[in-house]
């Protein structure tokens, strides 16, 4: 798939935006704080329905308008796909085909990306809810059903941690809606945990080789999906119920005396070795970059898997930092493959053929113009 056409309405910098784009490699070009990030940001958001940037999306609006809007022409196997979506203060409003979609959990997918930001580069050293994001965020793309059940777990975990809150420090409770949304979390808990092995042990069947290529054959990278001891991702669904179920009745007198769910997939982490060792704890930032650049290669090849079609890659200022070995590989791997977009103050640094054949874009305070 590729984006063939892109149009922003009020849309952060940009009051009006038009660019047609080449299905390989378009580059964008100039200075920090000109729209470059804005233009990917804006394709990140048409295929996700929110920004990598931010939380509030009052911050895509362009300053003193009641709305933004992101338009996007979609070349897919199957033919044309036209794509919208509108963001206002009462929310956001998207439509594929100029049909509007009744929820935006049927809206994502239609379009799949890759985003590789120099954040993504603190994917292995960063927090657990940083890969938490990054597995719920990729998941979704290919899973319209796993984004409802997420929704669905996050709705029942609110409302289980408000009465676990009402009745923090007691010893004696007894709340039959407790138990009701406990067993609705059970259900759905282990829903996200079996869709979430299911989608490690792909990214570990593309990665690991990525991975091998990148070192010279040196480094031999595992990943694995870390979430409750006792819960394995051969058992059954009823097999996994069983063991949270449990956990959870051990657990009761601590989440009453903390006012919050302490066990579940909301506290599941990834882990990552190379040649077996711990590389979050002991790892280089050299083989941690190779870790984070692998696992976005290996996105490429599950969802081209997943889906049928090679996702758009989006990668935002992250060239400059991946030394001149890594980046080669990266873009030797997307070459006549990919629809990729690439953001840089200056492509003088990058000497590799597949950037001399790109679509050059200039950026300068929010007016772009086409090299071509």
């Amino acid at each position: 798939m590729f984006i063939e056409q892109l149009a922003l309405t009020n849309y952060r910098n940009y009051k009006t935006l038009d660019l047609s784009f080449s299905p390989q490699i378009n580059v964008l070009i100039g200075e920090n704080a000109q729209g470059k990030t804005n233009i990917m940001e804006a394709i990140y958001v048409l295929s996700m329905a929110k920004s990598h940037r931010t939380s509030n999306d009052r911050d895509l609006i362009r300053w003193d308008e009641e709305y933004g809007k992101i338009e996007g022409s979609v070349q897919r196997k199957y033919g044309r796909l036209p794509l919208e979506l509108i963001i206002s203060k009462k929310g956001k409003k998207a439509r594929v085909n100029h049909l509007e979609q009744n929820r935006l959990s049927l809206y994502i997918g239609q379009l799949n990306v890759v985003m590789f930001a120099p954040e993504d580069l603190n994917l292995v050293k960063g927090s657990p809810s940083v890969r938490r994001r990054f597995l719920d965020m990729e998941i979704g793309q290919i899973s319209p059903v796993y984004l409802h059940d997420l929704l669905t777990f996050q709705k029942i975990l609110r409302q289980r941690n408000a009465i676990l809150r009402d009745n923090r420090g007691k010893s004696n409770f007894n709340d039959v809606m407790f138990d009701v949304y406990t067993e609705q979390y059970i259900q759905v808990a282990v829903q996200i945990i079996r869709k979430r092995f299911y989608f490690m042990e792909l990214l570990q069947k593309w990665a690991e080789p990525i991975h091998q290529g990148i070192s010279r054959g040196m480094e031999s990278l595992k990943v694995s999906y870390g979430t409750l001891k006792g819960i394995e991702s051969g058992q059954t669904q009823e097999e996994m119920e069983s063991v949270l179920e449990q956990r959870l009745l051990e657990m009761r007198q601590r989440e009453l005396d903390r006012g919050l769910t302490l066990i579940g997939p909301h506290r599941d982490d990834l882990h990552f070795f190379v040649n077996g060792y711990d590389i979050q704890t002991f790892g280089s930032q050299g083989q941690q970059r190779t870790t984070a650049l692998s696992l976005k290669l290996a996105e490429i090849e599950l969802v081209k898997q997943e889906v049928g079609e090679s996702p758009v890659l989006l990668l935002d200022d992250v060239l400059s930092e991946l030394d001149d070995y890594r980046q080669s590989h990266l873009l030797n791997t997307i070459q006549g493959e990919v629809q990729t977009f690439v953001t840089t103050t200056n492509i003088a640094g990058i000497d590799h053929e597949t950037i001399r054949q790109a679509n050059i874009f200039e950026v300068n305070a929010g007016s772009v113009v086409n090299k071509e």
